[in-house]
């Protein structure tokens, strides 16, 4: 059974909800429920939340509410849990709170938290086991399970690459480290090579000289040997950039898919919630270009693929253990920063993602042109509908509008010795063209609630750090349609504020070329990494590049989690969830 139809426990515990057994009724639980969960009020779970009730004594005329949550009683315990999984797989409820009295003899009941399964490893929950036994109408209680999610790899590919991390207090220290590192490597077997920890000496304290390699058993050896080591007295922040539409190609960062849990799951959890239109964009990912049923370029595949590569990427940096100082979006890119910095949920994301595909296919064909120039020097030639779509760096603009009239500005610009490249795009984002659709998304995301970000997240369309007014208006993310995206902007303003690491997660790199090109960059104050690679290639190539990426965080001096890491070269999603032997089991307390 896939992971995507298995729900998670995440925490267990159990309350006293009253004294005396007539207090043991399902109208006195959900206030004690949500008092012993300690998060400040339902107003701080997410907006589709719903108490479950099972077994209770039902004594008076129940309410169907409690402080703003729906609440739905259930006559056994067992009937309890199979509503709430019910209901968070038909995606009505984002999380359940399942209060059970399996004692009628005691005052406690037991209060668990269930989530969709990938949604929850997706973003880091501890996972105590997913329920199993939930088929059909038995009124017994379904089996808390561990989760079980893949297998250590037995393949032992000799060009398979892994990271090797090791530091020292100082230059002799580290000098004598990567001496017996390089010893070591000598001496082992390479099938023996996926097994070493991740970063050595094992056990000690990590030292501010440090040095990594992405290296293959056969060169591991003569890698550590080559790595230059770094002192890391005080790592610059990271702030995480996300791409927008012109970023995709096809199989982008398929290389990690079923390589790496967090990834996977992720990916998983995002298509899953666009439904049956989720499993045909991640079937076209996965074949080869020409086998398509719509090419990767059209909106109807560019950005919900993009939406879910750019998430599963973010939250497989989380998973490292790093926590970002700031992220900015480039256009869609944004409502991936929305959701990691908490604006949204994953499921209100992919709504407004929805939203945005559903009401651009609708508006008349059109594209998108790069041009090395600026602004100012691209508005006497635009006419109608063409607008500047977006300023992402000095010289690097880009134009949008409808087909005919923009063909007409590409000639144009062309003959005038302008270098104009097209975008791979099909819809005329960015412009007023995109009208229509940027009005019916703004009803539509009317529905959605959102939260002030708790990560600091710059405006790709203010040009500024996102204020809590913006983020709550409608408006604002209906705006992203039709409006300029101030990139460049942006990005001088976060670059401003401090020294950071700036982390692309995103495909072809087209963001940390932009970056590149700020002077904070060009001088060494601040510096820009990709994850994935410039271009097309092969899956091998996308997990060297996310390890190589993984390697300049932790010279940067930033501590990484080495078992979250060491995922990237023995960890398999073959054998599926629950499988009987050789498990790694993720996320287990």
């Amino acid at each position: 059974m896939p992971l995507t139809a298995h729900t998670a426990v995440i925490r267990r515990l159990t309350v006293e909800a009253g004294t005396g057994p007539l207090r043991r009724t399902a109208t006195d639980v959900p206030g004690p429920l949500l008092q012993s969960l300690g998060r400040g009020g339902p107003e701080s779970l997410p907006a589709r939340s719903a108490v479950f009730l099972g077994g209770f004594v039902i004594r008076s005329l129940l309410a169907t509410s409690h402080q703003g949550l729906p609440v739905h009683t259930l006559a056994s315990p067992g009937a309890a849990l199979r509503q709430a999984h019910a209901e968070l797989h038909s995606k009505r409820v984002d999380l359940a709170l399942v209060a059970t009295l399996d004692d009628p003899a005691t005052g406690a009941l037991t209060v668990q938290l269930l989530r969709r399964a990938a949604e929850a490893l997706a973003e880091s929950d501890t996972v105590i086991g997913v329920l199993t036994g939930l088929d059909g109408d038995s009124d017994s209680a379904p089996v808390l399970r561990p989760l079980r999610y893949g297998r250590r790899r037995t393949d032992q590919d000799p060009e398979r690459h892994r990271l090797l991390l090791w530091s020292g207090n100082d230059e002799a220290d580290e000098a004598r480290v990567r001496h017996e590192l390089r010893s070591m490597l000598d001496e082992i077997h390479p099938d023996a090579f996926p097994e070493l920890p991740t970063s050595v000496p094992c056990g000690q304290a990590l030292g501010p000289q440090r040095a990594a390699a992405v290296t293959t058993a056969a060169q591991a050896s003569a890698a550590v040997g080559k790595a230059a080591a770094v002192s890391t007295r005080r790592p610059r922040p990271i702030a995480l950039l996300f791409p927008g539409q012109g970023s995709q190609h096809t199989a982008m960062a398929a290389g990690l898919y079923r390589n790496e849990p967090v990834f996977t799951a992720a990916v998983d959890a995002v298509f899953d919630l666009f439904g049956e239109e989720g499993a045909a964009v991640r079937a076209d990912w996965l074949r080869p270009a020409a086998e398509q049923t719509i090419a990767v370029d059209d909106v109807r595949r560019a950005q919900p693929l993009l939406f879910a590569v750019d998430y599963a990427l973010g939250r497989l940096v989380l998973s490292w253990g790093v926590r970002p100082a700031a992220l900015l979006g480039h256009s869609a890119g944004e409502l991936v920063a929305a959701t990691l910095a908490g604006v949204v949920s994953l499921a209100d994301g992919v709504a407004m993602m929805r939203e945005r595909v559903r009401h651009a296919v609708k508006i008349p064909a059109g594209g998108m042109l790069a041009v090395a120039a600026s602004a100012d020097a691209l508005r006497p030639y635009l006419f109608g509908d063409v607008a500047i779509a977006a300023v992402n760096a000095n010289q690097q603009t880009m134009l949008a509008g409808p087909s005919e009239p923009l063909a007409a500005v590409a000639t144009a610009l062309r003959a005038d010795d302008y270098t104009v490249v097209a975008v791979p795009a099909t819809s005329p984002f960015h412009c007023p063209a995109m009208a229509p659709a940027s009005d019916a998304v703004e009803v539509a995301y009317r529905r959605i609630r959102l939260n002030p970000p708790e990560i600091p997240l710059y405006s790709g369309y203010t040009g500024e750090l996102m204020t809590a007014d913006e983020a709550l208006s409608p408006r604002y993310w209906a705006r992203q349609i039709t409006d300029t995206v101030q990139f460049a902007p942006a990005l001088e303003q976060l670059l401003a504020a401090d020294d950071v690491l700036l982390v692309e997660a995103g495909p072809r790199q087209t963001l940390t070329a932009f970056a590149r090109r700020h002077r904070a960059v060009r001088l060494g104050a601040s510096a820009a990494i990709p994850l994935l690679p410039a271009r097309p290639g092969t899956a091998e190539g996308d997990r060297t590049s996310v390890l190589t990426a993984a390697a300049r965080i932790w010279t940067e001096g930033h501590d990484l989690n080495q078992q979250a890491l060491a995922h990237l070269w023995n960890w398999s999603a073959d054998g599926g969830v629950e499988s009987p032997r050789r498990l790694a089991t993720i996320g287990q307390p």
